[in-house]
């Protein structure tokens, strides 16, 4: 799957919404330092906004703004955060409110037992009308995410509650949909789960004694921590002064429903999600397509990055030779800009373009993850075409995309899926393929140990929660708009 750089239209993959990453240090240290690290790490998950809390026994020092880590934090800004015992950091793809500076993560949130930062990955499906209570009584919002809605639930709950796990514990029961959260306390480090796991969240430990949360164990690798576990689903784990503390009370309630995209494209092909290594899951959809797609062909190209993994696979399986068919230009930042039509085809080329030597005169069988609209994907066939390519058999290592997603990806309609409007052979002539195969459900369920634990209702399954009201991505956003123009229409 290609990433399409900011001030380009999006127009043909998924964005995942966010990593989230925490340490909690016996010793005050630098811990700034030990997250922009970690972030960076997770800077495939969200290349929007960044931000880091520093937690200095109960005294916060945090900085946010648009813009990849290295961006956000250099070497002046980190100094300014000082040192503490205990740091939370975040990366963000909006999915839930726009991507505007005021929604960059970790909130921070004063209340009476003192502050709170908390970073959130997921979409809960039922903000909407959590934040319509909340206003009712008097809530005051400054973001227009559901990671505020999360955070203010929380502090009232802390109102009824003994400890803040506690609160996290009652405010579990109240949301709906996906969540990896991790949390400070004055003097407590929180990491929490959805009780479906929609979204995965680990946990390492470093020689020094420190206890790094990150959303991938590609994060802890950063930082020089091991791996410990992943964190359950609907578990609560409390690192503090006094040890590490697990709460399974909210373990068991679901059916665990891991996100099949996590494999597919999310996760850095380096990490392991609970239990099950990135890279072999897309080389075994490889294998798989090979299976149950299986074509004469001179030679196999994966489109990088995503569909490289897979790309092996099926080679490995058909027996087709691998070869590296595109140089990507690794030096276009998200800054590139392609203001008109014209220039954003351009581009296409310009951040990948097929080798003519590979390809010229071979049959191709070409990978990549998925097909979402369809507009660069035919981009990059033409560029193939124009290489020489005689013929391309496009193979993808999922199913058709044909339903929105509500747990933490930009697609909350079916608008601009060319798969809930087109059959496969009219998706294989718009795009302009010999022939087009996607893994099936099926075989998608076997590509991990995590058998029949993954989420496919974007693939027409069935969705594990409820369907929100409104799941249109920007809907607080719009409700300030309403807001605004009533009170215009008032005066």
């Amino acid at each position: 799957m290609i990433i399409a750089d900011q001030g380009v239209r999006r127009e043909h993959h998924i964005h995942e919404e966010c990593g989230v990453f925490g340490v909690f240090s016996p010793h005050t240290d630098n811990l700034a330092s030990m997250a922009y690290y970690g972030l960076y790490a997770l800077q495939h998950r969200g290349q929007e906004s960044a931000g880091i809390v520093v937690n200095d026994d109960g005294v916060f020092a945090s900085y946010c703004d648009e813009g990849l880590v290295s961006e956000v934090f250099p070497s002046d800004t980190l100094r300014k955060l000082g040192s503490g015992n205990i740091v939370v950091g975040h990366v963000r793809y909006a999915t839930t409110g726009s991507d505007r500076k005021r929604n960059a993560q970790p909130i921070v949130i004063n209340h009476y037992k003192g502050q709170m930062a908390l970073a959130h990955n997921g979409n809960l499906v039922n903000s909407y009308e959590l934040r319509n209570k909340l206003e009712q009584c008097g809530s005051i919002f400054h973001t227009t995410t559901d990671s505020e809605v999360i955070a203010y639930i929380i502090v009232q709950e802390r109102l009824h509650t003994p400890s803040i796990e506690e609160a996290v514990y009652s405010a579990m029961s109240k949301l709906d949909g996906a969540y990896s959260l991790v949390i400070s306390s004055p003097s407590k480090l929180i990491a929490v789960r959805d009780p479906y796991g929609f979204r995965p969240l680990c946990m390492g430990q470093t020689k020094d004694g420190k206890i790094v949360i990150a959303s991938e164990s590609c994060a802890l690798d950063a930082v020089g921590a091991g791996f410990i576990r992943d964190i359950d689903p609907g578990e609560i784990v409390t690192v503090s002064r006094s040890g590490i503390k697990s709460d399974v009370r909210g373990c068991g309630q679901k059916e665990k429903k891991l996100c099949a995209f996590e494999y597919i494209y999310f996760a850095r092909p380096d990490s392991v999600l609970d239990g099950s290594s990135v890279s072999l899951a897309r080389q075994k959809a490889g294998e798989f397509l090979a299976m149950e797609h299986p074509v004469e062909a001179d030679l196999v190209v994966g489109i990088p990055d995503s569909g490289l993994d897979a790309a092996l696979g099926y080679a490995r399986a058909s027996g087709i030779p691998y070869s590296i068919g595109f140089t990507k230009n690794k030096y276009i930042g998200r800054t590139f800009i392609s203001p008109d039509q014209e220039q954003r085809e351009a581009g296409v080329s310009i951040k990948l373009n097929p080798i003519v030597s590979i390809v010229k005169g071979k049959r191709v069988v070409l990978i990549d993850d998925s097909i979402v609209r369809g507009t660069t994907c035919r981009g990059i066939i033409q560029s193939l075409r124009n290489a020489g390519a005689k013929e391309i058999h496009m193979r993808v290592s999922a199913p058709p995309f044909v339903a929105p997603c509500y747990y933490g990806t930009d697609i909350d309609s079916t608008d601009d899926l060319i798969a809930a409007h087109h059959s496969i052979k009219e998706i294989a002539d718009i795009i302009g393929v010999d022939s087009l195969g996607y893994l099936s459900v099926e075989h998608l369920m076997q590509i991990t140990s995590e058998t029949g634990n993954i989420c496919t209702a974007c693939f027409g399954g069935k969705y594990p929660t409820v369907i929100p009201v409104n799941g249109d991505k920007n809907l607080f956003e719009k409700k300030l708009k309403f807001r605004k123009e009533d009170k215009e229409n008032e005066r």
